[in-house]
């Protein structure tokens, strides 16, 4: 009995320890920097996000979930990826684009504040006849 209840406390702490592991990995922009990146709308099947940097201001490394992402301002700006590797990005405002899930750090790069609106995709709608 004490050898089924020891298995028992090991499998639970597992449990436990891989939750937190995933938490620490699914870096939420919203979470993890609130400064920037503000939910104004969610239900069951998109989060909208809107995202606002200052001049030069630089974000720390989180996710986002696929989605669209329309620019409200004119937008120059650098991705840092996990690995070190840089892309510099550039948008006009209107323009309206797909963005793919990833994991990154965002930096304003421009001395003009900016803004977006991220659409992320939760899933896929049912069909209804």
């Amino acid at each position: 009995m004490k050898n089924l209840i020891h298995s028992v406390i090991c499998v639970l702490f597992a449990i436990l320890i891989f939750g937190f592991v995933q938490t620490a990995f699914a870096q939420d922009a919203t979470k993890v920097d609130s400064t920037h990146y503000k939910v104004e709308f969610e239900n069951d099947q998109v989060r909208v996000i809107r995202i606002s940097y200052g001049p030069g201001e630089k974000s720390v490394m989180h996710e986002h979930a696929a989605g669209m992402l329309v620019f409200l301002t004119d937008v120059t700006g650098k991705f840092t990826f996990p690995d070190g590797t840089t892309e510099e990005i550039t948008g006009n405002a209107g323009q309206a684009s797909w963005a793919p899930a990833a994991k990154h750090l965002w930096e304003n790069t421009s001395d003009k504040a900016i803004e977006a609106i991220l659409i992320e995709i939760k899933v896929k709608p049912a069909m209804k006849n």
